[in-house]
């Protein structure tokens, strides 16, 4: 019997990972299937332990659990405590391990689309489990300003970062870089866009975690007025390969990753 892996999500008729995973898989000539799990929160708990039971070998992690699915972890990486969030679970014998590849995966997908966070202005669109790893990187890398635009800005801890609300977003005077964290403008809604043209031209650069579709509708807007733009694609693929590395304990080059991002491109976009 071949080992299996899997996503667990809410709602994941949207997702490459499966293909992509396949991919990695036999590119290392690993036998292993990997699946979607849709998980509605109440049953979140129980169908982790359900995974364990069935000898899962590990999960990845997706909106919206990425938080939440912290409070099931027997361990919890030194780069995950510190983003907050896991996206990846390693399952052992006896215990479950969580991990960010995120951060990983974003810090690549920056360097292939030749964007430079240090001393710029970052506004971060959603709070969610992956704004947490975009934030950490940043921070990281010297980003000189972060602010954050979510539904409900008065659940949030003002004491670290500027928060405000989208309806104060378009008060915003300038910026260098947006990021949505968000799933707006995800298929199969794809008239969605978490800003407008005129807010967007502020910055030069558009970025979205969003891989599907190819081009989400604030992508096309910044693309239309001369941003820079890049999609979630490659992050997609690179902290699908990062939790391959921990699951499977051996080194993947980033040859691989970007075989497969190319492969991703002819396969996915050009139905």
């Amino acid at each position: 019997m071949s080992d299996f892996y899997g996503l667990i999500g809410k709602k994941l008729g949207h997702s490459f990972s499966p293909i992509i995973h396949k991919l990695i898989l036999q590119k290392l000539n690993i036998k292993g299937e990997y699946n979607l799990f849709e998980i509605e929160p109440h049953n979140l708990d129980k169908s982790i332990e359900a995974l364990k039971i069935l000898g899962c070998r590990g999960a990845n992690v997706t909106i919206p659990y990425k938080i939440d699915v912290m409070n099931y972890m027997d361990d919890i990486s030194e780069e995950a405590k510190n983003i907050g969030a896991i996206n990846t679970i390693e399952f052992k014998e006896d215990s479950l391990k969580g991990y960010n590849t995120d951060y990983y995966g974003f810090g690549l997908t920056l360097k292939k689309n030749g964007i430079d966070v240090l001393n710029k202005n970052v506004v971060i669109l959603g709070t969610g489990g992956a704004s947490k790893a975009v934030v950490r990187y940043i921070l990281d890398k010297g980003g000189k300003n972060i602010t954050y635009v979510s539904r409900h800005p008065e659940n949030f801890d003002k004491n670290k970062f500027e928060v405000i609300s989208y309806e104060k977003l378009d008060e915003i005077k300038n910026g260098d870089i947006v990021v949505n964290c968000t799933p707006c403008g995800m298929h199969p809604n794809l008239n969605d866009c978490p800003m407008n043209k005129k807010t967007l031209a502020k910055f030069n650069t558009a970025v979205d975690l969003i891989y599907n579709p190819e081009y989400t509708l604030f992508l096309k807007m910044g693309k239309e007025i001369g941003l820079k733009i890049a999609n979630g694609l490659y992050m997609l693929v690179a902290q699908a390969a990062a939790s391959e590395e921990i699951w499977q304990q051996r080194k993947i080059s980033l040859e691989i990753v970007d075989e497969i991002y190319d492969e991703l491109i002819r396969i996915e976009y050009s139905k």
